[in-house]
């Protein structure tokens, strides 16, 4: 069996980087939720509505991230990770990384269970890799020039 140094290390990567992106994400929303609460109170309940943008921001993040310039959230660069596009392996648009983002908060709604599948399905990719026609690589690895341009 031969080792993808795209793909090598990259499940166990991913599940750390997952939690550092929800720790980062549960530091924002409490601060966004004191800031907005703050000015609720100080507009006597008339800014109170603007709470309602709290259960957005996991979704915006991980979207804007991965279709940002290094294609990975805060969690997915410490873990030297990066998210690509199946055949070119170029940096994913924001349609994309919106799918990927709804993707992954639908599959963690339906239950952990639906990511057992990672560990059985090609290069380890997710259900949501799969809708969303990305995958999952080492950013290092990209940058050695392991990666010949496509990836199938």
């Amino acid at each position: 069996m031969m080792i993808d140094p795209l793909t090598d290390g990259v499940l166990w990567r991913r599940v750390v980087a997952w939690f550092i992106d929800a720790l980062l994400i549960g530091v924002v929303v409490t601060v966004l939720g004191l800031v907005l609460g703050a000015f609720g109170l100080l507009t006597l309940g008339l800014g109170l509505p603007l709470l309602g943008v709290l259960p957005v921001v996991p979704i915006a993040y991980h979207t804007l991230f991965i279709a940002g310039g290094r294609s990975a959230t805060p969690g997915q660069g410490i873990m030297d990770l990066s998210v690509r596009q199946v055949g070119t392996l170029a940096a994913p648009d924001l349609i994309q990384a919106g799918l990927f983002t709804i993707g992954l908060w639908v599959t963690l709604a339906a239950g952990v269970v639906w990511l057992v599948a990672t560990l059985f399905l090609p290069q380890k990719r997710a259900i949501h890799d799969l809708v969303s026609g990305l995958v999952v690589v080492r950013a290092q690895a990209l940058t050695r020039g392991a990666a010949h341009g496509t990836m199938v």
